[in-house]
């Protein structure tokens, strides 16, 4: 007997969920994804991934801006949802919504919980140099990702891999956590334990201050910072003339010098070298202001950079 699944969720990490639950042979009721929202320089209403992926497999999308009340709660009990699948979702589900499906509400989530709990754990794993990381297969309760687990994945970080790629393999990776349990989850078969509270850490939404690189700190943890935050916020820089400089990759050397912090002290098509407070940090991959994304190689055609202090120009 087929069951009834809701799927709430929001970018582009939820949608390889949706499609192992559009392929299950289980009927999927409606999907659940946040409003429209400004995007792109003319700020036009734009449907978010999960939206676009739902209308186009002809499933019924709701758009509640708020799950806390009476309306919108009866709204998705009416739909008689067996289970509801949550992916980063980005609305609180209150314990009113909990209650609703039988088989409760659960939650695939982009780390090895308890650790890195919150909205960036992608980013926050990276930034700590943890060695792996993975998804985790969680049953909702009223807490911040606190429920029981009931299954993970592992995955290694490998060296010089970024947000944006790590996001891509946790998100596939999700998608056939979801899928290889599913049935266990419907038929209420899958054992759960409960989560070490004394290890948790807490994953803090990325702010754009964040990206600002301080060249004082080891190129170790500088070239974590650019990876993390590639593709967003993308860490940044200044010139001597206080011009933006983005830097989308960049590879940590050992190397020592007595050069001042921030200071260019080598440049070839490798990369242009920084000193750092402690080793030397080769950034590859560079954009200037309203410019592409080109490697240091292709920037070093036309300018270059040996000898300025970089940051003194914020």
């Amino acid at each position: 007997m087929s069951s009834r699944i809701i799927f709430a969720g929001t970018p582009e990490f939820a949608v390889p969920c949706l499609e192992a639950l559009l392929a299950c042979g289980h009927a999927l009721a409606a999907v659940y994804t946040q409003p429209d929202r400004p995007a792109g320089r003319g700020r036009a209403l734009a449907a978010s991934p999960v939206k676009q992926c739902a209308a186009a497999a002809g499933v019924p999308v709701y758009q509640p801006v708020s799950l806390r009340n009476a309306a919108a709660q009866a709204e998705l009990a009416a739909l008689r949802p067996d289970l509801l699948v949550v992916v980063a979702y980005g609305l609180i589900l209150p314990q009113a919504v909990l209650d609703i499906p039988p088989r409760g509400c659960v939650n695939v989530h982009a780390s090895l919980l308890p650790r890195w709990r919150g909205a960036a754990p992608i980013q926050r794993a990276l930034l700590a140099g943890d060695a792996q990381t993975g998804v985790t297969l969680m049953r909702m309760e009223a807490g911040l990702d606190t429920g029981p687990m009931l299954a993970t994945a592992i995955t290694p970080i490998a060296a010089g891999m970024s947000g944006g790629e790590l996001h891509d393999v946790l998100s596939r990776q999700g998608a056939a956590l979801l899928a290889e349990h599913l049935d266990a989850l419907l038929a209420g078969s899958l054992p759960a334990s409960a989560q070490d509270d004394a290890l948790a850490c807490y994953a803090a939404k990325l702010d754009k201050a964040e990206a600002v690189l301080d060249w004082t700190r080891p190129a170790a943890e500088l070239e974590r910072q650019v990876l993390a935050f590639n593709p967003w916020p993308v860490a940044q820089t200044t010139l001597a003339d206080a011009t933006v400089l983005r830097i989308w990759r960049a590879q940590a050397l050992a190397q020592d010098t007595d050069a001042t912090a921030g200071r260019v002290i080598a440049e070839s098509r490798a990369g242009i070298d920084v000193a750092c407070g402690r080793g030397c940090l080769r950034l590859t991959e560079l954009q200037l202001p309203g410019k592409k994304v080109l490697p240091a190689a292709d920037i070093l055609n036309g300018r270059h950079f040996v000898g300025q202090t970089l940051g003194a120009g914020a």
